[in-house]
């Protein structure tokens, strides 16, 4: 996403509310523009603590927001560990945390990350370019049953086979360019999007285990939360949205006793109120100013009495 504009920003600001002295988390920090906002909204004494898995985006973050000094705690680490980030820095219970699920525009334009088909790089995709396997690594690697299987269930691609074969059959394939070619021979461009959008996609999210880490966010959040404490989250697939929109659904729920039941035995309360009934999208408008905006949902519950 564009640094200068992060996406629906207006309505994540909506939904946070932030206040003076307010304590919030920005999950997935990247360049830093929705931390800025709520910084700026939270003065004079609101704080942030920042967490991002791409060191370069940390380093980045901490250069752009400096001059909030103390207001801000910034760390490299995984979101999938928030509750033991939060308690280790003794920032619990808060206000609100904020989920960015989309590539920041530092990742997306730099070849040399692997991220985008768009200029020719090395195959590596990793948000933690220091630790575990990158694309190369799967794309060369993995038994072609298991290349299929990752390129059908993370990208949605029906011709996950045939591209798995291909792949298997041209290795080693080392750049971005390579894999992307092959790819677009296999694949028809439908519309405006390039034939190896999902294919990347999928091991983009096979490399960084977005989805399970997602999972693990999402309950350690809402046990960080103060009452009436907000979890906004951004998702920019179907992947993630599903989860959000399950895990919202399921921690709304009172009783699940069976039916059958006279009263009550499970003694369940929901945990949360959701307060997006369909995702909010962004305006026209903003898409127009932003394109990579335009698959951006943002879905938002409030913490109920505990």
């Amino acid at each position: 996403m564009s640094e200068h504009e992060p996406v629906l920003l207006e309505e994540v600001l909506a939904a946070l509310a932030p206040r003076s002295g307010g304590r919030y988390i920005d999950g997935t920090i990247g360049s830093g523009g929705h931390a800025r906002a709520v910084l700026d909204h939270s003065a004079p004494d609101g704080r942030l603590l920042g967490i991002d898995l791409d060191p370069i985006a940390v380093a980045q973050a901490r250069r752009a927001l400096a001059e909030y000094g103390d207001r801000l705690v910034l760390l490299q680490g995984n979101f999938a560990a928030i509750g033991e980030i939060a308690q280790q820095y003794n920032f619990a219970p808060v206000d609100g945390i904020l989920f960015d699920l989309g590539l920041s525009s530092l990742q997306l334009e730099a070849p040399e990350r692997g991220f985008s088909f768009q200029v020719d790089g090395p195959l590596d995709m990793r948000f933690d370019p220091q630790h575990g396997p990158s694309a190369c690594d799967l794309v060369n690697g993995l038994p072609e049953s298991e290349l299929a299987d990752i390129i059908y269930r993370y990208g949605e691609e029906r011709r996950a086979r045939r591209i798995a074969r291909a792949i298997v059959e041209a290795r080693p394939l080392r750049t971005t360019g390579e894999l992307a070619h092959l790819v677009a021979r296999i694949v028809k461009r439908s519309g405006g999007i390039h034939p190896a959008t999902r294919t990347f996609q999928a091991l983009r999210i096979a490399v960084n285990r977005e989805l399970e880490n997602l999972e693990r966010a999402l309950p350690a959040a809402v046990d960080l939360l103060a009452e009436g404490g907000i979890l906004a989250v951004i998702s920019f697939h179907s992947l993630e949205d599903r989860i959000v929109k399950r895990f919202f659904m399921e921690q709304a729920k009172g009783c699940v006793c069976p039916p059958q039941l006279p009263v009550c035995a499970c003694g369940r309360e929901p945990r949360l109120r959701i307060l997006t009934r369909k995702p909010i999208r962004p305006s026209a408008a903003e898409v127009e100013r932003n394109p990579r905006s335009r698959s951006a949902r943002l879905r938002v519950a409030r913490r109920e009495t505990t």
